[in-house]
């Protein structure tokens, strides 16, 4: 320990980290360095600061990541129609690749030994926050106190803060009913009655979207605008993508749009269970397959559906940054060249309805495709050889006698 001598924090200024602050400084008589990102989670990063400052942290990094989080992480994440285990959009995941990032980077430029995080020795995020900082800089140290320190309930903490003088907001009781995760792609929610699966969410726990039994009656229409597989511009306006990420989330949650209730497996070999609000992940998912629907190519599209639950997996498992990762990144932004044009949604009661799709880089063709006369675009007769040819394997087997 005595080898430690500045350690850079995730901080998020709760109870947890106010008191992982503490206990660094104490454990390993070393200077705490803390960073704390604003990652769209909705709640203000700045009193951070002043937590920080009273249990004397003297260097403190607040930063705005909000468009980075956007544009480097989520909007190449959903080029590849990104889910884990057919229904989770990875909100929490994709945000732990950055964090990671900038611990490292902060680190390198503070002159710390080590990094450290608040993440449990349950959960997945210690292994993506673990993973990525080893990728980044293979020498750090890493220091996860909750799979050294022997304070392992949150009655246990809040005796530590109290003892120690730690400032802790929002004292509800001795326990808090949720653990929650949040910022632009999503708020998660764990622990607490969620721990029995049998057990419905209580309505009062979601934050940002009403039920869709109390949706409005009248749909919301939203038109979309993409660009090589992004989103560019909402209803014909050109829009950031934290931007479109935020609009998204509000008009999706005003219509009831993005709940989730799932058993996930961790990577750490236990099946959990949480709910997620999702509202904007869930309208561009939705809308990017419309626009991929007309403008890519049919065995591309097939690839990239092929290939994705491995992209899911790399991305939940923590293995952002690996070379593997950054190889089916670069096939999927390959296909994405002519993925470019509008998408009409329809908002309405929990559900995303596509309803309208077009592009200069279409490639359905309305003359082959009608029911319609087609004027000769397609000779129907072709399809018999084209048929024939196929089922020959399977004439042969047949004629042998081979049953099914």
């Amino acid at each position: 320990m005595s080898d430690i001598k500045k350690v850079v924090l995730a901080y998020s200024g709760g109870l947890d980290t106010s008191v992982i602050v503490k206990w660094l400084q104490d454990e390993y008589q070393c200077e705490v360095v803390t960073f704390t990102a604003d990652l769209g989670q909705g709640e203000e990063v700045e009193p951070a600061r002043a937590k920080a400052e009273a249990m004397g942290v003297k260097e403190i990094y607040i930063e705005d990541l909000r468009e980075e989080f956007a544009a480097n992480y989520v909007y190449p994440m959903f080029r590849a129609n990104t889910i884990y285990e057919g229904e989770y959009l990875l909100g929490t995941s994709i945000a732990r690749p950055l964090i990671a990032r900038r611990l490292v980077e902060i680190a390198q430029e503070t002159g710390a030994d080590a990094i450290s995080h608040g993440a449990t020795g349950k959960g997945n995020d210690q292994v993506r926050f673990e993973l990525g900082a080893y990728a980044l800089a293979p020498g750090i140290e890493v220091i996860a106190p909750w799979r050294d320190w022997d304070l392992t309930s949150r009655e246990s903490l809040l005796a530590y803060a109290e003892k120690h003088g730690i400032a802790v907001e929002m004292k509800r009781g001795k326990k808090s009913p949720y653990s929650m995760d949040a910022n632009l792609l999503h708020i998660s929610y764990e622990g607490g009655p969620l721990e029995d699966p049998w057990t419905e969410a209580e309505e009062d726990m979601w934050r940002w979207s009403v039920s869709p039994e109390k949706s409005p009656n009248d749909p919301t229409y939203v038109e979309l605008t993409f660009e090589k597989g992004d989103i560019v511009a909402i209803d014909g306006k050109p829009t950031s993508p934290a931007t479109v990420m935020e609009y998204l989330n509000k008009i999706g949650g005003e219509n009831g749009v993005g709940r989730l209730d799932i058993v996930e497996n961790r990577y750490v070999g236990m099946k959990a269970r949480g709910c997620y609000e999702t509202p904007a992940g869930t309208i561009m998912l939705r809308a990017h397959r419309a626009i991929e629907s007309i403008t890519l190519d049919r065995e591309a599209a097939h690839l990239k559906d092929e290939l994705m639950p491995r992209y899911a997996s790399l991305i939940y498992n923590g293995y952002w940054w690996s070379p593997e990762r950054e190889a089916l990144q670069a096939l999927i932004d390959n296909t994405q060249k002519y993925v470019s044009g509008d998408v009409r949604v329809k908002l309405y009661k929990g559900n995303v309805t596509v309803v309208g799709r077009r592009s200069e880089q279409t490639l359905f063709d309305e003359n082959i495709a009608t029911f319609e006369d087609d004027a000769g675009a397609y000779n129907q007769k072709d399809a018999e050889g084209f048929i024939k040819l196929n089922a020959l394997r399977l004439r042969i087997a047949a004629g042998k006698g081979r049953k099914l």
